[in-house]
């Protein structure tokens, strides 16, 4: 029999609480382990702390996320290339299974031209796996202020909300990097317009991380509770259970808007439960 699918939460998804409140909403719930987002939080970023609170909880860092979102470019220094082999030094002292990364950003060209034998460097040295995240476009109505609102009207007008621009390199797809390891998250594949059933076809055994979330597609990333979106959710689900997957799923979703602990429990306790229905095997 093929062991259990482990289910981890984001401690992104306890925003804007802290890091240990994912710790002890993970342990309450009763999820499997938590993945690390280092980020602008000087405690996510405190590797000695997280191992300790880890301990304290009882709950295992699955992943660690490293640190290559706009808003946390300055974490661990401005140099994407040490950032990124420092991520993996801290899940081994961790005992995480993989880092997840995103592509390049375009006008990071040294790191880009070096990200793909970087990757496979690490790798190399090392028995955690750098598992590369697919992203999305950047819609030009995102750069020049249009609401929702505004795009709605244009769509119903016949028109479009502007073209996708990629800020990644080579590209918002992490197959066009040939990786031999990926992360699918699937309100990135909702915002890209993407076939996410299809992405986790292509990325095959090199699939080992999923980020379980939903979106509508709108033109933000909305890491929507599963089931609440229009993504397959359930058969991207149930495609990993019925493979030879060996990796994590991870639940990252939003709930900044929970208003109280209550609401956000239910938020969190809701997508558990959506991942252990459909993961059985």
């Amino acid at each position: 029999m093929r062991p259990a699918i482990k289910v981890g939460l984001s401690t992104a998804s306890v925003y804007p609480l802290k890091t240990e409140a994912a710790f002890e909403y993970a342990a309450k719930l009763g999820y499997d382990g938590v993945e690390l987002m280092v980020w602008a939080e000087s405690v996510s970023q405190d590797i000695d702390a997280v191992a300790a609170m880890s301990a304290r909880y009882q709950m295992p860092v699955l992943s660690v996320h490293a640190p290559c979102l706009l808003i946390s470019q300055r974490v661990w220094g401005a140099n994407p290339i040490p950032k990124l082999d420092r991520s993996v030094r801290a899940a081994e002292q961790l005992g995480a299974q993989t880092v997840v990364v995103h592509p390049p950003f375009r006008w990071q060209r040294r790191y880009a031209e070096g990200f793909s034998a970087q990757v496979a460097e690490l790798e190399a040295g090392s028995d955690v796996l750098v598992a590369v995240e697919n992203m999305f476009p950047f819609r030009a109505d995102r750069f020049f202020g249009a609401g929702q609102t505004s795009i709605d009207r244009m769509r119903k007008r016949g028109g479009t909300p502007g073209p996708g621009i990629s800020a990644f390199a080579p590209s918002y797809d992490p197959l066009d990097g040939g990786h031999a390891h990926y992360t699918l998250d699937l309100s990135h594949t909702a915002t890209a317009g993407t076939d996410a059933v299809e992405m986790a076809r292509r990325m095959g055994d090199g699939l080992v991380h999923l980020h379980l979330c939903d979106g509508s597609g709108a033109s933000t990333d909305e890491h929507l509770v599963p089931g609440r979106g229009t993504q397959p959710t359930v058969e991207v689900c149930e495609m990993l259970a019925a493979g030879d997957f060996t990796g994590h799923v991870i639940l990252e979703v939003t709930t900044s808007a929970a208003r109280n602990a209550a609401e956000r429990e239910v938020l969190l306790k809701e997508s558990l439960q959506f991942a252990r229905a459909h993961l059985l095997r």
